[in-house]
């Protein structure tokens, strides 16, 4: 058997998960290394880290079921036809697979072997994504149905699949190309087009099993609290049992910062408060992405160990403040760049986990200090990479797939799409480098007097997200259609390529009249600007084909005409940056965008990541207006 991070048959987290520093960096291999005999080895969910686990990712039994009648066929009971390499979906190519037909349903088998020394504990299954309705068997027994493509999901199989058997595991994920479904960038049609590019189907990220005691520990839900000088740790318990106790240790280089304890009765979620002494405050920044380590165990009644598990947290505030969004109650300007998480080898997952941190890197050598993940919801170890480097993200929903009002969907979103959406935010609520959400992205339909399903979807949507978190602002949805009166923020879309004309549109925020999206004939999408904080969320996009660097280009594609030149590329983008970073009352902006995505041509670096333009010139660009910004280049 092999595990996570050493692949030498022992059930261990790397050392690095369960402590996670701001100065180390988990990984086995380099970017662009081959593909190791166990994929994705390392451990996948940093936020709450277990000492003994066991990874499924490697070689399973796969088939593909075009006509979604493999159930009838028998499929659920018998060897499948091929193989894939899991977690990569199989239109990827790192999953040994590469096809680029649709796939309607995809069916999974492996023999699972329980290790015997988890004898008397409960074993959990857990998928980190699978894209999007999921059926699990076990030993022929449903165990568990989960729907969405990109929050993960956790099931007990204790009953079906005790310590020391050799129980079947069986995957059935079907994933339509027709119909309502949130499914981020991924065609509908068999080539990708424009901003749209291959699906992804059924499992796409890595696979895991788990032994927990009986009574054992949950996620926790961490709440900084900067203005106390203190951190709020809720800490679930399953199957508590009356006289059990929860604790929490906070420390960090100089060793213990602060410890709580709080009963785990029955009736409520145990509530600890950890209060951080003023000397050993150090708030979480770009600057300074200063982590706590964060040990949190379970006891009983004789103070015995039940259950213990290791965290982290970062102490920092983000707040809005007129037409400011504070970090720590400072202004910090955003300058955020549009990273889609897509590899070409890989398609939504990374080859490796230094691929991962190598995207973060790529964007801190041009200047940016965040990105906006579009319309996909990143992994776990992603954001990690980001709490540790001290880059800010935007967390956003992949909910292209049905557009009220939109060009390319006219399927009205279905409840799915909401509560997926609320597993996402519970997933990621603790990650310090997440400073906001974007549950909606380009939804528009024209304002009228009449209350739509489209307003009906963005307010639920924006409500959701607030119950949820109330630490964080949200954007009811990004861009085009405003129809949240009281949205935290207010943003546009604008690809004008010529900066002058940019600047004549993005004029006005001073008088309360900013550039707002509207439809082609000029009547409204949005319910007036109130006041709020105020950012252009994607703007540039500026077309650069391969072919201007050096290579063939095969029909791509990128926003207004081509520079002719790389100098005269440098030259808009200065134009374009310059209008953004001069307004005073602008919070921030993000370019579009990181890097080439198929046949979408306007990154600043290529898709396999290797050099298109002079990094060191676009970041000196980005730094010289940024005078009233507090942050040092």
């Amino acid at each position: 058997m092999q595990t996570a991070g050493r692949g030498d048959g022992t059930r261990q987290a790397p050392a690095a998960a369960e402590a996670p520093t701001a100065d180390a960096a988990p990984g086995d291999a380099a970017p662009g290394d081959a593909v190791p005999a166990l994929p994705r080895p390392e451990y996948p969910r940093p936020q709450f880290v277990r000492r003994d686990w066991l990874c499924l990712n490697g070689p399973w039994q796969f088939e593909a079921d075009p006509g979604d009648s493999g159930l009838e066929r028998g499929l659920l009971h018998q060897r499948l036809s091929g193989a894939i390499t899991v977690p990569f979906a199989p239109e990827a190519p790192l999953s040994g697979i590469g096809c680029k037909d649709f796939l309607e349903s995809v069916w999974y088998r492996r023999t699972l072997e329980i290790p015997q020394d988890w004898q008397g504990q409960r074993v959990l299954l857990h998928f980190q994504a699978v894209d999007h309705d999921t059926t699990v068997w076990v030993d022929g027994h449903e165990v568990g149905r989960h729907r969405g493509g990109f929050s993960g999901f956790t099931f007990d199989i204790t009953d079906v699949a005790a310590p020391g058997t050799s129980p079947e595991l069986v995957v059935r994920a079907r994933d339509s190309r027709h119909g309502s479904q949130a499914r981020g960038k991924q065609s509908t049609r068999y080539d990708g087009y424009e901003a749209f590019y291959p699906r992804v189907t059924g499992i796409w990220q890595t696979v895991w099993l788990e032994p927990v005691p009986q009574t054992h520990l949950r996620r926790p839900r961490i709440t900084p609290d900067l203005a106390g000088g203190r951190l709020l740790v809720d800490l679930p318990v399953s199957g508590n049992v009356p006289g059990h106790v929860c604790w929490a240790v906070l420390s960090d280089g100089q060793g213990l910062v602060a410890e709580a304890s709080a009963s785990a009765s029955a009736d409520r979620t145990p509530h600890l408060v950890l209060d951080i002494p003023a000397e050993r405050r150090r708030p979480w920044s770009p600057q300074d992405p200063h982590l706590y380590t964060l040990q949190l165990e379970l006891r009983n009644l004789d103070g015995e160990l039940v259950d213990s598990a290791r965290s982290y947290a970062g102490l920092r505030s983000v707040t809005v403040d007129g037409t400011a969004v504070l970090l720590n109650g400072r202004r910090v300007f955003q300058r955020l760049v549009l990273d889609q998480g897509w590899y070409p080898e890989g398609l939504m997952t990374a080859p490796g986990d230094q691929d991962l941190v190598r995207d973060i890197e790529l964007a801190l050598a041009a200047g940016f200090n965040g990105a906006r993940l579009h319309q996909k919801v990143f992994e776990e170890r992603f954001l990690y990479h980001a709490d540790r480097l001290g880059y800010l993200v935007w967390g956003e929903f992949g909910d292209w797939g049905a557009k009220v009002g939109g060009w390319h969907e006219r399927q009205v979103p279905t409840a799915s799409f909401i509560t997926e959406w609320l597993e996402v935010v519970e997933r990621d609520y603790n990650h310090p480098s997440i400073i906001g959400w974007c549950p909606l992205n380009e939804t528009f339909q024209k304002l009228t007097d009449r209350i739509t399903a489209l307003d009906d979807v963005t307010r639920g949507m924006f409500l959701a997200t607030k119950a949820a978190d109330r630490t964080r602002p949200v954007i009811d949805s990004s861009g085009y259609s405003h129809r949240v009166p009281e949205t935290d923020v207010y943003d546009s879309h604008n690809y004008q390529q010529d900066p002058e004309r940019f600047a004549q549109d993005m004029a006005g925020l001073a008088d309360g009249k900013p550039y707002v999206n509207t439809a082609p004939d000029g009547s409204a999408w949005s319910l007036p600007y109130a006041g709020q904080p105020y950012f252009c969320s994607e703007f540039g996009g500026i077309h650069w084909p391969t072919d201007r660097a050096g290579e063939p280009d095969t029909g791509s594609w990128g926003y207004g005409d081509t520079p002719g030149s790389e100098e005269a590329w440098y030259q808009r983008f200065a134009g374009l940056v310059d209008v953004l970073i001069a307004d005073p009352l602008m919070f921030g902006y993000c370019f579009t965008q990181l890097t080439d995505v198929f046949q979408e041509q306007n990154g600043i670096y290529r898709f396999d990541r290797s050099r298109k333009l002079d990094t060191d010139r676009i970041r000196k660009i980005q730094f010289r207006a940024a005078a009233y910004e507090l942050e040092q280049p």
